[in-house]
């Protein structure tokens, strides 16, 4: 026999030796790991990042020069900007980033994503949802070890198995094909794959589970009648998953309806046995504070987030800003001692910000609030985006009802300056318009509450 494919081989034994590990510990620390033993572990973990990033990274080397390496919280914190634009230093290999970047256009150019650079990296580009592009990189050895993390912390019940997936979305890479394997058919499509060719996939494959941004699950469950083998569970991702397009997802599809808070950080947070988003606290610590930059209370909105990947030593994100907004809570009947995800409000861009009515300032919205009053407005909307394009000016898209959107207008224009009223707000022009949703042009995603105009604060 080849030494090549005994090699190979015993790679594959190893791997599955690796992943039985790798699923029962990710699944001890899920349940065990809580209190102070927690904090513990987290301050350990970060502790080993810190050292090796000033190690191994000339940015980091430099920006922590004379600062105190055991105290995480009083360490500077950073933005997607700050790391693309020392990339080439803030990387622990030494790897050149006009060569990543090139290496992952190429990929999307050919829409072949199936690539190691230098058979050892996985290099993908994230667009975020306001579509400012980053590098993600991820060493091959990590990347293979992705099927026991999803199996461990997908929150897709181990009953389904074997999963026959239909995972969709702008990108793909190296890494989210490595999740394929034994137990895992995973089916990629781009998420501007027609409809109707979406439907014939989940026939083909047989599909049990169906992974989609919240926006386009809405489009696919508006033909589920098409689906031949009902789907036994839905995941939603990379968009704010609003009540509203939760209710519509699950009565279309009939199926229950679970997050994954994933995003280019890393795996922030994942559903539990009993359906609630937790933080992935093993793998991340997450910061979530409030307007004086404290830790804000448990189901209190934050007003900034940061997160420190706990694991990915060749790209070490440490306190770095993330975009969204979140309520933090504590306490599941899983049993688990990870703090849960109580609600994702939007991304922080897109906190509506408004001249106060008596002059003192400006006042903010987060984005769940506007998009509460849009739907409560009246039952004719059916699909709607706020836009708020400058301090007096918001433009709101509504699909209605077919023929009402004469009588919902007015409506919802009511109901938004009653909002800007009772938060003291200087009223700025509503106006209405007869249009579906736009969806980001650079990241193809969907951001139901908007701002395009830049704040201060930001």
């Amino acid at each position: 026999m080849p030494s090549d494919v005994i090699k190979r081989m015993w790679h594959g034994v190893w791997l599955l030796v690796q992943g039985l590990a790798d699923f029962a510990l990710l699944r001890w620390r899920r349940r065990f790991l809580r209190g102070e033993r927690l904090h513990r572990y987290q301050q350990r973990a970060a502790q080993r990042l810190v050292r090796y990033a000033v190690e191994h990274s000339p940015f980091y080397r430099e920006l922590y020069s004379g600062k105190p390496l055991d105290d995480l919280s009083v360490l500077p914190t950073i933005d997607k900007r700050t790391m693309m634009d020392h990339f080439s230093a803030f990387n622990t290999a030494g790897l050149d980033q006009q060569e990543l970047i090139d290496f992952a256009l190429a990929m999307e150019r050919s829409h072949d994503f199936l690539h190691y650079f230098r058979d050892r990296y996985v290099v993908g580009l994230s667009s975020g949802t306001s579509g400012a592009k980053g590098l993600v990189l991820t060493e091959r050895s990590l990347a293979e070890r992705l099927p026991a993390v999803f199996l461990a912390r997908s929150g897709v019940p181990l009953t389904l198995l074997p999963f026959r997936i239909i995972f969709i979305l702008r990108v793909h890479n190296q890494a989210f094909a490595n999740i394929d394997s034994p137990l895992i058919t995973l089916r990629y499509l781009h998420s501007m794959t027609p409809v109707e060719r979406i439907v014939e996939e989940i026939n083909a494959v047989h599909a049990n589970v169906l992974m989609a941004p919240p926006s386009l699950m809405r489009l696919i469950g508006a033909r589920a009648t098409a689906i031949r083998n009902p789907l036994k569970l839905l995941m939603c991702y990379a968009e704010v998953l609003g009540d509203d397009d939760a209710a519509v997802i699950k009565q279309a599809f009939g199926a229950p309806l679970i997050q994954l808070y994933q995003a280019s950080e890393g795996l922030v947070g994942s559903s539990c046995t009993a359906g609630r988003l937790h933080v992935n606290e093993d793998l991340v610590l997450l910061e979530a504070l409030d307007e004086h930059g404290q830790p804000a209370p448990p189901g209190q909105p934050c007003h900034k987030l940061l997160v420190t990947n706990l694991y990915n030593t060749l790209q070490p994100l440490i306190r770095y800003q993330l975009n969204d907004l979140l309520v933090l809570g504590q306490g599941c009947s899983c049993g688990s001692g990870f703090r849960v995800i109580e609600r994702v409000l939007g991304r922080s861009d897109d906190l509506f910000w408004l001249e106060r009515a008596d002059g003192s300032g400006h006042q903010y919205l987060f984005p769940d609030i506007t998009a509460r009053y849009v739907m409560n407005a009246c039952e004719l909307v059916r699909e709607y985006q706020v836009e708020q394009t400058a301090y007096d000016h918001v433009v709101v898209r509504l699909v209605t009802l077919p023929d009402r959107f004469a009588e919902a207008a007015p409506l919802v224009e009511q109901n938004l300056h009653r909002l800007f009223e009772e938060y003291g707000c200087k009223q700025p022009r509503v106006e209405v318009v007869e249009q579906p949703p736009q969806l980001n042009a650079n990241s193809q995603k969907l951001r139901r509450i908007a701002r395009s105009f830049s704040h201060p604060a930001n």
